[in-house]
């Protein structure tokens, strides 16, 4: 893989907690503007800049990608936003629940993206591709990173090791309880060994930020393209990631909710589940899944233990092994007729963070009929999948904590 180090434009350490955010894609324009709210450092103002206009603005005019340079601009002009005066790398660490996990801020190769060596477990839609295209390319900068994933390797992790012996750049807690630490890697012979490590690399592999990896590979390429004195070492060839070891991440489930039981009664509903489940009752509350393919079910203010039996799924194949398949498949489209789980209005997700009574809730106010809670993919699943060439369906992983947006930013004209 080709990696190399770049000149970050950072927050001073006194503003940082005033500039970082999360990321534009977990939350919309109206609670962005309540978070930015009395902030005019909040990277916000750059990433989500329709908050800079009244209530009901359409994030995708002109203007507001006119915004985003604006005050990208101003930040800069301020001060708040400083670029730092050496290539290097950076180590960015997130604590939650007590566990710490520890990424590479790093530059990953645009061609890598382009012949596939980045490799992607999810599709991507156009419409969401063009407009962070769109920032990338008024912004001339990659303002957000991307969530990647690599084989572990003892030598890179004897570097951060190393690394995070010192005294952090940054190290704060945002307001939902999860710490951030950041550390600058700026020995010259240890930026050299990173990117001679990452040389012997078979694959990254996205696991968070799917639309901003094509988007800003595709400007990058865009870039070389327009560019006749194109050499291939210019910065636009590569973006801005975070690379974090496979064996440090952990994948949460990522659980269904359905509007209607498709004409059936609780009772048909759990009969036809009998087909291809041993379906046993747990009682009244929703039970976590033991394993992989056991799910639970809740409807009708009960809660029942649901398992594949044996013979009916193909354990050799990466993507009929998939519990999200299993109850894509046999359950939601077989019995209650949900055939596009990226379009039909009958069923919703919800992410294992908000837990399982957020499922109970759901069902019991009467705005659904059905839970259905998964066991998590894991990371090797995600691997082997994305080895082999194919494409998991629809809100199948979910992955905590989030990128903190806003602790460095990649410029692609250096």
């Amino acid at each position: 893989m080709k990696v190399k180090p770049f000149r970050g434009v950072r927050p001073p350490k006194a503003l940082v907690k005033d500039v970082a955010s999360r990321p534009y894609d977990v939350l919309n324009s109206e609670e962005a503007r309540k978070e930015a709210e009395g902030n005019e450092k909040s990277l916000y103002h750059i990433i989500k800049p329709e908050i800079d206009f009244p209530v009901g603005k359409d994030e995708h005019d002109d203007d507001v990608y006119e915004k985003a340079v604006e005050n990208f601009g101003k930040f800069v002009d301020k001060g708040w936003l400083v670029q730092d005066d050496k290539e290097m790398y950076y180590v960015y660490a997130q604590t939650m629940k007590g566990k710490t996990q520890y990424g590479l801020v790093l530059g990953a190769s645009v061609d890598d993206y382009m012949t596939g060596k980045i490799k992607k477990h999810e599709l991507t839609r156009r419409d969401k591709e063009e407009d962070r295209m769109k920032h990338v390319r008024v912004t001339d900068a990659n303002v957000e990173p991307v969530f990647f994933s690599y084989p572990d390797n003892e030598e890179i992790n004897a570097i951060v090791d190393k690394v995070i012996s010192g005294r952090p750049e940054y190290d704060f807690v945002s307001v939902d309880g999860v710490g951030h630490h950041f550390w600058l890697v700026e020995d010259n012979r240890d930026i050299e060994r990173i990117t001679e490590i990452f040389a012997e690399i078979p694959a990254l592999y996205i696991a968070d930020g799917h639309h901003r990896s094509a988007a800003a590979a595709l400007v990058g390429a865009e870039k070389a393209k327009n560019n006749p004195d194109h050499k291939g070492d210019e910065e636009y060839n590569y973006f801005m990631a975070v690379c974090f070891p496979d064996s440090q991440l952990t994948i949460i489930d990522y659980n269904r909710v359905v509007k209607d039981l498709n004409g059936l009664t609780p009772d048909e509903f759990l009969k036809k589940l009998e087909v291809n489940f041993v379906v046993e009752p747990t009682g009244s509350e929703i039970q976590r899944p033991k394993n992989l393919h056991n799910f639970s079910v809740y409807l009708d203010g009960r809660s029942f233990s649901v398992t594949v039996k044996p013979g009916i799924v193909d354990d050799n194949d990466p993507i009929e092994q998939l519990d999200v398949t299993i109850t894509s498949n046999l359950i939601l489209d077989d019995i209650l007729g949900i055939k596009d789980l990226r379009s039909d209005k009958r069923v919703d997700f919800v992410g294992g963070i908000r837990g399982l009574n957020e499922l109970k809730e759901r069902v019991d106010s009467g705005d659904m009929s059905l839970a259905l809670a998964l066991y998590p993919v894991s990371m090797k699943q995600l691997m082997e999948i994305a080895d082999t060439g194919n494409i998991m369906p629809p809100k199948t992983t979910w992955f905590e904590p989030k990128l903190r947006s806003g602790l460095v930013i990649h410029l692609l004209e250096d």
